[in-house]
């Protein structure tokens, strides 16, 4: 069938004219048989520009950038990377941990013992340190709050001031002076549990804290924040084996102490003088039974109202008063 030619001229897209002889979508091909007609300048122009640059035509100026908003954005960035925005600041390293809170951290910086590498403080919170010493060898940065947020946590509550710390040394049952109270924690894993525990235990004079090192909570910033400073004041034993452990305190001469809130005896009604190892379990699960049967006497606190068990941590400094301040 023999082709139609197009009419002269015809106006193909973007309003150029097709030459005479020429197929409306074949571009540079001719309409005559097995002839090629070379393409104009205008039309290799075209498709060129068609992939160079998609935007090029009537809206190129609008997805052309604007030198002048780049500049600002450049000048936005300057600002930003400045060393108050805490982007270098780094997490504690291997076999250390980052203390947080103006109560945890003044007792840290208050410790001689505590070995201390980095300080990290805002403009407002620095006033606030009771005392930053400057024999210790440790770094003080001066940080934004929202970079703490992006070290710590958005959730953390920082207070304004982190310290990266050493854990302190370890101690064990043959440094136990005979004396006072022990408090004895078995499989207890809440952080803020053990806390709180460590804050009361500081409170009321404790001797020191014993551990297990599998059913412990590890010694991490949100322990030590909510133990507020107590973490410098109390030692903290861990063992092994605690029903061995319990053995060697009874041959050393501690009363043991297991509460129960189903044991036979009211606290505050048993005959026994220090010293005490007070020993408390975990909530829901109790006092497991070798722990049981290591004790010397089961305990309960007679509570007067409907309800009889508390959270182990209240348990803990309820006992804690009525076993000292009777």
């Amino acid at each position: 069938m023999k082709q139609q030619r197009p009419p002269q001229g015809f106006k193909g897209k973007r309003g150029s004219e097709t030459p005479s002889g020429a197929s409306r979508t074949s571009g540079p091909k001719s309409a005559g048989a097995g002839q090629f007609q070379k393409p104009s300048p205008r039309f290799i122009e075209r498709e060129t520009s068609r992939y160079d640059n998609p935007w090029r035509g009537r809206d190129a100026k609008a997805h052309e950038p604007n030198q002048q908003e780049s500049r600002s954005f450049e000048r936005q960035d300057r600002r930003k990377a400045g060393p108050d925005t805490g982007a270098g600041l780094e997490g504690p390293r291997h076999g250390r941990m980052m203390l947080y809170g103006l109560h945890a951290v003044n007792a840290a910086l208050g410790n001689p013992k505590r070995r201390s590498h980095r300080l990290y403080v805002t403009p407002n919170a620095l006033p606030r340190l009771d005392h930053v010493p400057t024999d210790r060898g440790f770094e003080t940065i001066e940080v934004r709050p929202d970079a703490l947020d992006r070290l710590l946590g958005t959730d953390t509550v920082h207070q304004g001031v982190a310290l990266e710390v050493e854990p302190l040394a370890g101690v064990g049952l043959d440094d136990l002076a005979t004396e006072g109270i022990v408090l004895v924690l078995d499989q207890i894993t809440d952080p803020h549990n053990v806390g709180a525990i460590l804050r009361s235990a500081a409170a009321f004079g404790v001797k020191a804290l014993v551990v297990t090192e599998r059913h412990s909570p590890h010694m991490t910033g949100v322990l030590a924040k909510t133990a507020s400073g107590a973490l410098e004041h109390v030692p903290i034993i861990e063992v092994v084996n605690l029903s061995q452990c319990l053995i060697q305190l009874g041959s050393m001469g501690f009363w043991r102490i297991g509460l129960d809130s189903e044991g036979p005896e009211v606290l505050n009604n048993t005959k026994i003088t220090p010293p005490l190892a007070l020993v408390l379990g975990a909530e829901g699960k109790g006092l497991r039974r070798l722990t049981r049967e290591r004790c010397d006497v089961l305990a309960r606190l007679d509570m007067p109202g409907a309800i009889k068990s508390l959270n182990v941590s209240n348990a803990a400094a309820i006992s804690l008063a009525l076993l000292t301040l009777r």
